[in-house]
């Protein structure tokens, strides 16, 4: 299996307004980014549409490490999903899910891709070169 290094992040300005998400990829020697946005999202809403393209752009089962500065995507997939499918996409408040339409595509390329995925938080804005670069991309994906 081929070894990646994924960063993603999101962006918006407003939260809802204009936002966008971010992607670096790093096998061996090869790079690649990813952008892209929407002109009414939420800040979570591209952090998970991050992460959705990143995995999207893989083209076969790869060992993944993954690092991003939302919790609340890292928590979602690793932790929370579990109950929401379980609850038929509520929460324990018999809520709704909040982006389910995203957590639903997110938990179909995590299940079906064949992918071993790590993943790893970091503190966003504090240094770490690949979460800088990868906010760069989500910055460069807002529509002006």
């Amino acid at each position: 299996m081929d070894q990646v290094v994924i960063y993603t992040d999101g962006a918006c300005k407003g939260n809802p307004g204009p936002g966008g998400w971010g992607v670096y990829l790093r096998s061996g020697v090869h790079e690649k980014e990813l952008w892209g946005g929407e002109r009414e999202t939420t800040n979570n809403r591209m952090e998970l549409t991050a992460v959705i393209e990143a995995l999207k752009a893989l083209r076969r089962p790869c060992r993944i490490q993954l690092y991003l500065d939302s919790e609340y995507v890292r928590k979602g997939i690793t932790e929370w999903i579990r109950g929401w499918k379980a609850k038929g996409w509520k929460t324990a408040a018999r809520q709704p899910v909040k982006n389910a339409d995203l957590w639903q595509t997110l938990d179909s390329l995590v299940q079906g891709g064949g992918h071993q995925i790590e993943w790893h938080w970091v503190r966003g804005h504090t240094g770490d070169p690949g979460n800088e670069r990868a906010d760069a991309l989500a910055n460069r994906g807002v529509p002006g």
